[in-house]
């Protein structure tokens, strides 16, 4: 496997009309923007093209615009963002059930903002709303089983608000609602997916897209998705047919960052035995 190692991405973004990227370990590390990451897209846009910000943020998207402004992450790197916090709104809105039981942090209960729902107990729920860990610093996914197996047991539709196993908060490395909706599957249990790598939020991505460029339609071929997790950003672009640009120093920088560069060995290992291949990889977006 021959992935090219890029240190800068003018010349590969000039192939492209449309960014789709990341937001987490692309274009901020969890407590600050990542500067060359920043400009890079500003002067894409700059350029003529769009970029569409795809993240798997449990919160509806003004919610999540004010984190990001809050990291210094300028409005000049994006014309538009995407989170599984809409999508998991819009999969709410579709179904039936009115009486949630919801698990994650206050905060993120900002998803359910507009809709007609009450928050229960377990015991009440007729629908299991996972956005995160209820104290992600504190927790393992492992201290859920006695929880999510009651909750498997009745059978309960579960959406799962932040496809993301783990996330970088700085140096840590922390569980995200991914990993329960992983651990509720083994139990038996049914999950809807509300973020990447799944279509859902793909098509909102591309509207948003159309609607930052007038209306336009997008051309598969002009669509360049970045991001740093392999079985979440790559894995959507293969299979929404779109080219990838990994950036190896994010969630996997422990397997494909050797003093502070990218270890083609590494990159090996990591892609070994998967479907999505990149396009090229960076230890960070510039």
């Amino acid at each position: 496997m021959n992935v090219p190692i890029l240190d800068e991405a003018g010349e590969l973004f000039s192939r492209y009309d449309l960014l789709i990227s990341d937001v987490w370990g692309v274009v901020h590390d969890g407590v600050l923007a990542l500067d060359p990451a920043c400009a890079a897209l500003t002067r894409f846009r700059q350029g003529g093209g769009a970029v569409v910000l795809l993240s798997n943020a449990p919160g509806p998207s003004e919610q999540v615009a004010g984190v990001i402004d809050g990291k210094r992450v300028p409005r000049t790197a994006w014309d538009r963002l995407v989170t599984s916090g809409d999508v998991t709104k819009a999969l709410i809105a579709e179904s039936d059930a009115r009486k949630i039981y919801h698990i994650g942090e206050k905060a993120d209960r900002a998803v359910f903002k507009g809709l007609d729902v009450e928050l229960v107990g377990e015991d009440e729920a007729e629908l299991v709303v996972a956005t995160e860990l209820n104290d992600y610093r504190r927790e393992v996914p492992e201290d859920y089983r006695p929880l999510l197996t009651r909750l498997a047991a009745r059978k309960l539709p579960f959406i799962c608000g932040n496809p993301d196993l783990v996330v970088h908060v700085g140096h840590d490395l922390l569980p995200c609602a991914g990993a329960l909706a992983t651990l509720y599957e083994e139990l038996g249990g049914i999950v809807a997916w509300a973020g990447k790598p799944h279509r859902p939020a793909y098509d909102l991505a591309l509207a948003a897209a159309r609607e930052a460029r007038g209306g336009r339609e997008i051309d598969p071929e002009k669509v360049l998705v970045i991001g740093d997790a392999v079985r979440t950003d790559l894995a959507g672009a293969r299979m929404m047919g779109f080219d990838s640009l990994f950036v190896a120093g994010g969630i996997h920088r422990e397997e494909t960052i050797v003093g502070g560069k990218v270890d083609p060995a590494g990159i090996a290992r990591v892609l070994a035995g998967q479907p999505a291949i990149p396009v090229a990889a960076m230890a960070a977006l510039a």
